[in-house]
């Protein structure tokens, strides 16, 4: 596939291809209708040959080359598989997308300092587990590593001291960035207002601009109600000291926020089974 695609490359190559499509042609009708050299005509259409693209037979003095449809069809196949992989629902593409759209909104709407101060967002999550460990999930730096990230990011560097006043300091990176030489791909900190263990949590946290100043202020309470089954989660997270360069940032929390705490739902799954397993004699 790599032959293939390297020799499909070169736009001669690839008129070449066009014109052998409609019929095989000898070299010298080819370079004629390429308005190209014999001797480069001649050239490319080795190179195609050597992909497998085309084949060549001699006939009296002449040698005529045809193309070759099958590399065509599985380039083809393989191309459409990777714009199917690209564009499934609910992909990364389709969260990209959306992303963008409300980039481009929120970049409107910040016409000056404090333009999305007060606006709140609130998310809910009915969890399989009791809030004992849906707490230590929400406030132990370990297992808060697992899940406080958005998209394809993983954690880089967490700080998060469990008491009134205590310090946060949250760092993304991409998920495959394994050496840290991609840029980092945010950063915040802040502090921890209110701690009732098992019922309520309550923090400030400002995303970081690159220039270190903050882009705005997020208000996060957490309320935690058990159920039959588990625990219900409530979220507000409410906007305050937001800049014009905020905007981006504005533009990912409903996106962002939710699939972190999608990982939490998916993580919190995962330690039940785990102490399934670990309860088997």
């Amino acid at each position: 596939m790599d032959a293939l695609l390297a020799a499909l490359a070169d736009p001669a190559r690839w008129r070449l291809v066009g014109l052998l499509a409609e019929r095989p042609r000898p070299v010298g009708v080819l370079a004629q209708l390429a308005e190209a050299r014999q001797p480069q005509t001649t050239k490319h259409l080795q190179t195609l040959e050597r992909a497998g693209v085309v084949t060549s037979r001699r006939t009296g003095r002449r040698r005529i080359y045809a193309l070759q449809p099958e590399p065509l069809r599985d380039l083809a196949a393989a191309l459409g598989r990777l714009a199917d992989t690209a564009e499934r629902a609910g992909g990364p593409r389709e969260t990209f997308d959306r992303y963008g759209i409300g980039v481009d909104t929120e970049r409107l709407a910040a016409q000056g300092p404090g333009w999305a101060d007060g606006r709140s967002f609130a998310f809910h999550r009915s969890l399989t587990r009791g809030p004992d460990l849906v707490w230590r999930h929400l406030t132990e730096p370990d297992l808060l590593a697992r899940w406080w990230t958005p998209g394809d990011l993983r954690v880089g560097e967490l700080v998060f001291e469990a008491w009134p006043g205590g310090r946060i300091v949250l760092e993304y990176r991409d998920a495959e960035d394994a050496d840290g030489s991609d840029p980092v791909a945010g950063h915040g900190e802040g502090v921890v207002d209110d701690v009732r263990p098992g019922e309520r949590l309550a923090y400030r946290l400002s995303p970081r601009l690159p220039d270190g100043s903050i882009a705005f202020t997020a208000h996060v309470d957490f309320d935690l109600r058990p159920t039959g089954t588990g625990t219900d989660l409530d979220i507000r997270y409410r906007i305050t000291d937001s800049t014009i360069d905020s905007a981006d940032f504005v533009a990912g929390i409903e996106i962002g926020f939710g699939q972190s705490l999608d990982h939490l739902a998916d993580a919190l799954g995962a330690s039940r089974h785990a102490a399934r397993k670990e309860a088997q004699p």
